[in-house]
């Protein structure tokens, strides 16, 4: 063999080593990323209430009471499952509450105490392939904006009673807030009066590109570089999924919103970066309110911060819910 075919040869040899790299690498952050995690509600509750201790006495009862409806249904072939719980006195008001990634519906509780004592009823879905909702894939609240809105539905008739419809505000944190994000870019009917974001990302691609830099995540001594592993990632998550990190923008969502929107975030969080919620808030139409969190970490605000968080919130909804 010549030497200018040994170096081509070579070189071949190199390119195709390089691009099984790549794709094993991307095929790893897609399955690592994107793998249900089905919490058992035991785990749920000891996480919930150890981070909240003083709700163990409203959750146990809440639980043993007539108020609790635990469902299940099946939706585009899937078995998901929802809470609901009944206000104290009847209500059309409802307060629809989206968990985090790899959490489930039970550990939204916390959010949850401050509208059961505004005298909302509850909404607690367990995401696509969370808790115990059926699903191959963690969605990053991208197509779990279609479920969340089957269950708000499904609200609006259990819920509004002798009135015509509910009043109803959605409320997510982490992915639960990019969820939310992407249900308020949609055509959403009437009874949708506001929406509460807490600490979600501007997209699937920002965050899994924050996440490949953090080397104390990663447990690595170097960032992994973004390219070529995320647009490979991407289109594999796109032919596996059929959805992209490019598309899932929380983003592009909020530009179209034209419903009211608080937005909250730590301004101490490295996990989904405090300086997310600025493109976010510039770029979401009014009416919107910010509210950042002085020192708090990731989904931390309301931990650290539980009377102004509550007071916040309130005043908020209060605006558009009566």
């Amino acid at each position: 063999m010549s030497r200018t075919k040994k170096i081509i040869a070579g070189v071949a040899t190199g390119v195709v080593a390089l691009v099984a790299a790549d794709i094993v690498a991307s095929l790893f952050l897609v399955n690592f990323a994107l793998k249900p995690e089905h919490v058992s509600d035991r785990k749920a509750l000891n996480t919930l209430l150890r981070r909240n201790p003083e709700l163990r006495p409203w959750v146990d009862s809440l639980m043993a009471s007539k108020h609790w409806h635990d469902t299940t249904a099946i939706i585009s072939g899937q078995r998901q499952r929802c809470i609901f719980v009944t206000a104290r006195q009847p209500s059309n008001k409802v307060a629809v509450l989206v968990h985090g990634y790899k959490n489930s519906g039970l550990q939204m509780l916390s959010q949850g105490a401050i509208y059961y004592n505004m005298g909302y009823n509850l909404v607690l879905p367990d995401l696509y392939a969370h808790g115990k909702s059926e699903g191959k894939e963690i969605q990053m609240g991208w197509n779990d904006r279609y479920y969340v809105m089957r269950w708000m539905a499904v609200a609006n008739e259990l819920f509004r009673g002798t009135h015509q419809q509910t009043q109803m505000v959605v409320h997510g944190v982490s992915m639960g807030a990019a969820t939310t994000m992407a249900i308020s870019g949609e055509k959403l009917p009437g009874y949708v009066k506001c929406l509460v974001e807490d600490c979600g990302y501007t997209s699937v691609h920002d965050e899994f590109a924050h996440e490949l830099g953090d080397t104390a995540m990663l447990g690595t001594k170097r960032p992994i570089p973004q390219f070529p592993i995320l647009p490979t990632a991407s289109l594999l998550c796109k032919w596996k999924y059929g959805w992209s990190f490019e598309e899932a923008s929380m983003i592009d969502q909020v530009k179209k919103c034209k419903l009211p929107m608080l937005f909250i975030h730590g301004d101490n969080d490295d996990f989904v970066p405090s300086w997310m919620v600025k493109p976010l808030y510039q770029a979401k139409p009014q009416p919107k309110e910010l509210y950042i969190a002085k020192g708090s970490k990731h989904a931390q605000s309301l931990i650290d911060h539980p009377q102004e968080y509550a007071a916040r919130v309130k005043d908020f909804v209060e605006k558009y819910i009566h």
